[in-house]
């Protein structure tokens, strides 16, 4: 049995839909539901059970999971960048992942988590998935530190030999429709451009970068979902990982993809940032990609305007969920 905390979730379900391209369907989904939309990503897949994630940690606390389970691919935590309770961040990201890791190593069941590009802060340290530079890292939202924390943790504790995790960059894609302002850019653009033909974004604040001109390195979920599956696959390869592209492209770039993809002439009009937002801003993302590619990883990423276009043609243009 493969558990997929988070699977209801965006980089979840799209998980969850490559183990069932490949052929398995014994799958326990933990998530948290509730009033939200997320119950229409699980329509389309095949799993055996679903378990409310606090159902799953009082099976882990009691040490008492009733099934046998082969990997534990934890993509589950609250992801929003502006999220201000830290106690509910300490409790859902940190102490959470600290429980079911525990748990995972004590029945030798394969772990993979998700970590976040978030932990690297402003960037001025740059963006190097070595080890040794977790402790020096210096996040600047509460999410980017609760993610820390657990890298810090594994290092600590020595288990980063024996675990996976993953500093996801800027993904978008199909499935994240209920994130709500948390949705890729590529989401809000195209919603933006059948609403009013023009797409919104912040100016910038840095003299070294122009309105629009920001980088961020843009990864789409589906080569996210490759690069999980070839870590279950590779028990042997455990430790930090940059998951990007290795290419930063602008906001700008981003958003005459979508319009491409649209047929539509680019219209672009730049708006001030809100002040909170402006002090934890990064203007400039880029995941090196090497420590992921000495491993043997084969997985190509699609340049960013296929990807793209796959999105917005064969998904948000059809309104279709997995």
């Amino acid at each position: 049995m493969i558990v997929v905390t988070g699977g209801a979730g965006f980089i979840g379900s799209n998980f969850v839909e490559k183990l069932n391209n490949e052929g398995i369907d014994d799958i326990v989904i933990v998530d948290h539901l509730g009033c939200s939309e997320k119950w229409k990503n699980l329509v389309n897949l095949q799993y055996s059970d679903y378990l409310h994630k606090d159902s799953f940690l009082q099976m882990v606390l009691e040490d008492n999971v009733r099934f046998p389970v082969e990997a534990l691919v934890h993509m589950g935590a609250c992801s929003s960048t502006t999220e201000p309770d830290a106690d509910y961040l300490m409790k859902n990201n940190f102490h959470y992942s600290c429980r079911i890791a525990e748990w995972a190593l004590k029945h030798e069941v394969r772990l993979i988590y998700a970590s976040s590009a978030a932990t690297y802060g402003d960037g001025s340290k740059g963006f190097n998935d070595d080890e040794i530079l977790i402790k020096d890292l210096r996040p600047v939202n509460m999410y980017g530190y609760s993610k820390q924390l657990f890298d810090q943790w594994c290092l600590r504790n020595g288990i980063l030999k024996k675990v996976a995790g993953i500093k996801f960059f800027n993904v978008f894609g199909p499935n994240e429709y209920h994130k709500g302002d948390m949705t890729s850019v590529v989401y809000k653009a195209y919603n933006q451009i059948l609403e009013t033909g023009c797409v919104r974004l912040f100016k910038s604040y840095s003299a070294e970068y122009p309105d629009g001109g920001q980088r961020r390195d843009f990864v789409y979920v589906k080569d996210c979902a490759e690069v999980l599956w070839w870590l279950m696959e590779h028990e042997d390869v455990n430790g930090i990982f940059n998951l990007g592209t290795g290419r930063s492209r602008t906001w700008n770039e981003l958003v005459r993809a979508v319009f491409s993809a649209l047929e539509r002439e680019p219209r672009i009009e730049y708006i001030n940032m809100p002040e909170k937002l402006q002090a934890q801003y990064q203007n400039y993302t880029e995941a090196k990609t090497d420590k992921l590619l000495e491993h043997g990883c084969p997985v190509s990423f699609k340049p960013l305007e296929d990807s793209v276009r796959d999105y917005v043609v064969n998904y948000l243009s059809c309104n279709r969920h997995y």
